[in-house]
């Protein structure tokens, strides 16, 4: 027998001394061509040690491999706060990010599915009409002519040139796919004039800068009311072309309001929007589907030309599933090559379970497991082997069922000899893992500590906070509450659903299930009343820079300010680092960054503030003892505690932070940046901003995303606390505990697409359970009967 070579014994990613965010000089070794699940609570520091250590001082590497020019080219990327990392490989990051909220990206422009189909029309297609751009919505058509001036032999010849363009975009809604109405009564208060604060736009204050355009303008009085404008002033007011103006003996550009609106606000994606911006779209804007292109974004020319009696706009709109098929019965052998291609990757959509999806389905309505699924899809066909793949729950937004799907998909990309790194919650998709590190044993301060690490009836074994809660199952609740009314939902069509009709009930916890793409946040979001009573906290990202903080997000920080500033007889914007109150070195952002050019941006902490982020004459003044500094360096926990009672006593405050520490937040700083929390944090931050609306009706679209098994117990008791003090919620979710915890069950499917959109269940979790003909019915069983 011959002894192993060399090359063979690197078969471990060795990790010594990683101290990024929380990490507490974590050593590790990680078997290579295996699956690593890492496990423990929300915030212990597994994205740390998996996303902000090992990927990204692969991709850092990876990036050096190339010349200072390119270098010059890609992102910065510091090199993580670790001793030793050894054994590396090129690691692929499938993360949870959204993608994008560009209202021109949809699934097929996301991927490579409508650049293949594009080539397939322009080659094949009947009658031909022209280049692969002919068929793409983001083309427009456009032509010219005139003189050119071009150098030649040492003189200077005039030309005449020409050119046309024959793009795809409908020229009606510039391959929008919408038009809109603006509501005008919504845009301006005719009664008022400019200066009396007549534009009801947000930004648009009686005394700011973009007010003052429109009133200096000379082209009206901006004491006039509106209502008394001529035609022609109207007209200049809402419509006027761009012109230059001089206010103030500065040059500016005039506008007329309505195309202003329409270039700042309307042509951004609605989820993009910030809260006030939205809410006033929503009340101004209806957006309906363009009457010339019927919604397909495309022109005239490019829905004629057909292959097979399809064209490509139908092609894009059909189911994924069905797509796939139709591709598969051409047979077209001037394009064999680019057919199989198109074919392998439809394929691949159905093999993730996402042949429900149609290629025109904006990408910015994808939630995050669908999102994650599609990135997913350029990887299952590589040839490539010895890769890290680095998953960021995988299973977030997937049904039982499909998770057996995701589970057979890792274990693939495992065995081609790859090494597979999972950071999840769910017990099913921890049950197959090779290898599990655990993390904790709390979160925040409390966390960055390895408790456990080995296999997993190992980690079943051990003592820790996962290994106690991965075989605890949630029962079904013995009596159920009764329901006080219902909602009705009547002749429900929206996407997939097949005109549904459904009384949700009221006063009780109504959890929707169904396989992903069944039809359930079509329902719950698309169909009930948008009203001031119903509180709708969906899956968007919080979008926040790294001066955001839990303080500024909840409003919290108002508050302190206002007890700062009363109690030393000064002005609020003092206490906000991000106003007067910066310390003037680094400008309130607590570091400085040095850019070294092509090498990573250094990042150090201010000397003047120490990190701070204030001024040194603000940290003079005092509340209830303490500095602002002070107060925004509490954890939620201990801020409870001092703004409670005695002098730092201040009850608007302390309710805010009582709804931070019934989600679980309680160990995260006032001032820690919103950059710096994991996903899971992300949204009970959300769910806790968003208790404070008062509503009636809670919507919840999946709250478990993110969080670790000892923490849906606490989600549970939180739901039962709202619905014990007389609101109603409803909750869109895959996890068993949560379905076996409901009071009253609505399952949609049989399947999803086209083969779902229809309520197969209505009853408690017993009957659902008893019932057994629906897999989530299958499911839930298994879970509950497995109780120990």
């Amino acid at each position: 027998m011959t002894d192993a070579h060399i090359a063979d014994t690197h078969d471990l990613i060795r990790v010594v001394g990683a101290r990024e965010n929380n990490l507490r000089d974590v050593s590790v070794d990680l078997p290579k061509r295996r699956l690593t699940v890492f496990t423990g609570v929300s915030g212990s520091g597994k994205s740390s040690l998996v996303f902000a250590t090992i990927a990204a001082e692969s991709q850092r590497m990876i990036n050096e491999t190339y010349s200072t020019f390119v270098q010059n080219f890609m992102p910065s990327l510091a090199r993580p706060d670790v001793d030793v990392l050894e054994g590396l490989t090129t690691a692929i990051i499938v993360d949870q990010e959204r993608m994008g909220a560009n209202s021109r990206s949809t699934v097929g422009t996301a991927t490579d599915v409508n650049a293949m189909l594009r080539i397939l029309f322009s080659r094949v297609g009947v009658p031909h009409i022209g280049s692969p751009q002919a068929f793409s919505f983001n083309v427009a058509s456009a032509s010219g002519a005139g003189a050119l001036t071009v150098e030649k032999g040492g003189r200077t010849v005039k030309e005449r040139a020409e050119f046309s363009i024959l793009g795809g975009q409908c020229p009606r809604c510039e391959g929008m796919g919408t038009v809109n109405d603006i509501d005008l009564t919504e845009v301006y208060d005719e009664n008022l004039s400019l200066l009396e604060g007549a534009i009801k736009v947000p930004g648009y204050t009686p005394d700011g800068w973009a007010t003052r355009v429109y009133a200096e303008s000379g082209f009206f009085d901006g004491s006039t009311k509106i209502r008394d404008f001529t035609k022609r002033q109207l007209d200049d007011f809402l419509y006027k072309s761009p012109v230059k103006v001089k206010i103030d003996k500065m040059n500016l550009t005039y506008e007329g309001l309505i195309p202003r609106i329409q270039k700042s606000m309307l042509s951004k994606d609605r989820d993009a929007m910030q809260p006030h911006i939205r809410a006033f779209v929503d009340r101004a804007v209806t957006f309906i589907v363009c009457p010339e292109c019927d919604g397909t974004r495309l022109s005239a020319p490019a829905r004629s030309s057909k292959v097979a009696g399809i064209s490509i706009a139908d092609a894009c709109a059909m189911q994924i599933s069905d797509l796939a098929k139709w591709v598969r019965s051409l047979d077209e052998p001037s394009v064999a090559p680019l057919l199989i291609g198109l074919q392998e990757t439809l394929d691949s959509f159905v093999d993730i379970g996402l042949g429900y999806l149609s290629l025109d389905r904006p990408a910015g309505t994808l939630s995050g497991g669908e999102a994650q699924r599609t990135k997913m899809i350029r990887h299952l066909g590589s040839s490539l082997t010895d890769v890290t793949y680095v998953f960021d729950e995988p299973t977030t937004g997937l049904h039982p069922h499909d998770i057996e799907r995701m589970n057979r998909l890792l274990l693939a990309l495992r065995d081609k000899g790859n090494t597979v790194l999972v950071v999840e919650h769910k017990p099913e998709t921890i049950a197959i893992a090779d290898h599990v590190v655990d993390l904790g044993p709390g979160a925040g301060s409390a966390g960055g500590q390895i408790t456990y690490e080995g296999t997993v009836a190992g980690l079943r074994a051990s003592d820790t906070l996962t290994g106690r809660h991965l075989d605890l199952r949630v029962g079904v609740k013995s009596t159920v509450r009764e329901p006080r009314g219902a909602i009705e939902v009547r002749g429900a069509n929206l996407h997939n659903l097949q005109n549904v009709d459904v009384d949700i009930p009221l006063g009780v916890l109504v959890v929707f299930t169904g396989v992903a793409g069944s039809g359930k946040s079509s329902l719950v979001h698309g169909s009930l009343p948008k009203d001031a009573s119903v509180v709708s906290i969906d899956q968007a990202p919080i979008r926040g820079s790294r001066r955001s903080n839990p303080a500024t997000y909840t409003g919290l920080l108002e508050h302190i300010r206002r007890a700062f500033a009363k109690a030393n007889g000064v002005k609020p914007a003092l206490f906000s680092a991000n106003s007067e109150g910066a310390c003037p070195n680094c400008n309130g952002a607590g570091v400085i960054y040095t850019d070294l050019g092509v090498m990573a941006t250094m990042e150090t902490t201010c000397e003047v503030c120490e990190g701070k982020r204030f001024d040194h004459q603000v940290l003079q003044y005092h509340f209830g003892g303490k500095d602002i500094s002070e107060v925004l360096s509490l954890p939620v926990a201990e801020a409870l505690t001092f703004f409670a009672d005695g002098d730092a006593k201040l009850p608007a405050a302390h309710k805010i932070l009582a709804r931070l520490a019934d989600v679980g937040l309680g160990y995260i700083s006032l001032g820690q940046s919103l950059t710096t929390l994991s996903g899971g944090e992300r949204q009970r931050l959300k769910l806790a901003s968003q208790m404070g609306e008062g509503g009636d009706v809670y919507i919840l679209d999946e709250p478990t995303t993110g969080l670790h098994l000892a923490d849906v117990e606490n989600l549970l008791a939180l739901l039962d606390r709202l619905v014990d003090s007389g609101k109603s919620v409803i909750v869109v979710e895959h996890h068993q505990a949560v379905m076996a915890h409901a009071d009253w069950i609505i399952d949609l499917g049989p399947g999803a697409g086209i083969d779902g959109g229809r309520v197969v269940f209505e009853g408690t979790p017993a009957q659902l359970i008893a019932d057994g003909s629906t897999l989530t019915g299958q499911h839930l069983g298994q879970y509950v009967n497995a109780e120990r």
